[in-house]
């Protein structure tokens, strides 16, 4: 049986493990984060985009990961903490996990093989990769660590209508 995004679990950055069914009907973006990295003030866009789309249905879920330069080196609490002080981040955040490699959560190899990468790879290359989900749980869309603004803005606007 093919598997859909609902299929998945995962572990808030609390500690407290949801189903992605709670997600049913909405649009998602996935996206992998850190709070050292050059890409970490993207954490103000999101949370702009999740204030202004969030009553139309969107759902921004974020997942720390310390895979990339070790730019994630906090533990959950300290993640929450930053992003709450430095970016009042109000969307769902996760427990710290592995987007790449043996110890990969499920979520992300499933999310790798819907979208692959430039020249069909399957690696995350690099923090704040985003994945869309349309309402019905298909992956429509991978985009890079770079994407945001207008871009971005457009494909979450198009996926909710």
């Amino acid at each position: 049986m093919t598997k859909r995004i609902y299929d998945f679990s995962a572990e808030t950055i609390e500690g407290k493990n949801i189903s992605l069914e709670d997600y049913r009907g909405k649009t998602l973006l996935i996206v992998n984060t850190a709070s050292k990295c050059g890409f970490t003030p993207q954490y103000e866009e999101l949370e702009a985009l999740y204030k202004e789309l969030q009553p139309e249905g969107l759902e921004i879920l974020g997942f720390p990961c310390n895979q990339f330069g070790g730019q994630e080196p906090g533990s959950n609490q300290d993640i929450q903490s930053f992003c709450q002080v430095n970016y009042g981040v109000s969307f769902p955040m996760f427990s710290k996990v592995d987007v790449n490699g043996d110890d990969a959560i499920a979520l992300y190899k499933y999310l790798k093989e819907q979208a692959p990468g430039i020249l069909g790879s399957k690696m995350i290359k690099w923090n704040f990769t985003k994945f869309l989900v349309n309402k019905e749980g298909e992956v429509l869309e991978r985009f890079a660590p770079n994407a945001k603004g207008a871009a971005l803005k457009q494909a979450l606007q198009k996926a909710l209508n």
